[in-house]
């Protein structure tokens, strides 16, 4: 059995195992791979919003529970944030992405692109401050307005949005069941349940698992989504560019 005071630690280190895995293995994609990686990983500087609101997780030399910071939030997001954005990817196989056309960029479904951009930060906020919601519940609606403004402006990256939080949701329900055969009773020590909905998938909170669903689905695209990148008839047309 393993101590509680190590399946943090583990869990989030073995996200960084995939997270290789589809870097060695997807090298059109390892830029993208990279940049969404760090811009996840100051992410997990915010667990104190979470601890011990949602949860208190024993972390290396206990900073999470002295602090609210810890080091395995970064790894984890870190290594979430790039495996979320080329996921689907590395199951369609599909190559690099392109800049999306000038003439795409200017349709009118675009006009409010910087407004979904912020549409998770825009749900959040209020929700956290005003409406007094243990924070994990503002985060999932967060995400999910992100996946739903995603698809809205950009139709091409809908199947890719709905698939990857199906699949990511699988990655994170096998790597994450783990923590609970390695160490049971790990969930009920840790997770903060009384404030949570007491609804449970193969003994992991619905919460945790809808973190998951919401995460792959809007990670997905949003490095697309935010640097104008696609494929297809989206993409750049090499004979529409100025000389």
């Amino acid at each position: 059995m393993l101590s509680d005071a190590y399946v943090w630690p583990v869990w989030s280190a073995a996200f960084l195992v995939p997270w290789a895995l589809l870097y060695v293995a997807l090298p059109a994609h390892r830029g993208r791979m990279l940049r969404v990686s760090a811009l996840t990983a100051p992410f997990g500087l915010t667990e104190p919003v979470f601890v011990p609101e949602y949860w208190s997780p024993p972390s290396l030399f206990d900073l999470a529970l002295r602090t609210g910071f810890d080091i395995e939030s970064v790894v984890f997001s870190f290594a979430i944030g790039g495996i979320g954005a080329i996921l689907y990817d590395a199951l369609t196989r599909a190559p690099g992405v392109q800049p999306v056309s000038a003439t795409e960029r200017g349709h009118r479904r675009h006009r409010f692109h910087r407004l979904a951009l912020t549409a998770p930060v825009v749900v959040f906020l209020p929700l956290y401050l005003l409406a007094g919601w243990n924070p994990i519940y503002p985060a999932l609606l967060a995400m999910a307005s992100g996946a739903a403004a995603t698809i809205a402006c950009r139709p091409d990256l809908a199947t890719k949005t709905l698939v990857s939080g199906v699949v990511f949701l699988t990655l994170y329900l096998a790597l994450v069941g783990g923590s609970e055969l390695s160490a049971p009773g790990y969930v009920e020590r840790v997770w903060n349940l009384e404030a949570l909905s007491g609804l449970f998938v193969w003994k992991l909170p619905l919460e945790e698992l809808l973190f998951a669903a919401t995460f792959g689905a809007y990670w997905s695209g949003l490095y697309e989504h935010t640097m104008w990148a696609g494929r297809g008839h989206h993409s750049r047309d090499p004979a529409s560019d100025p000389a």
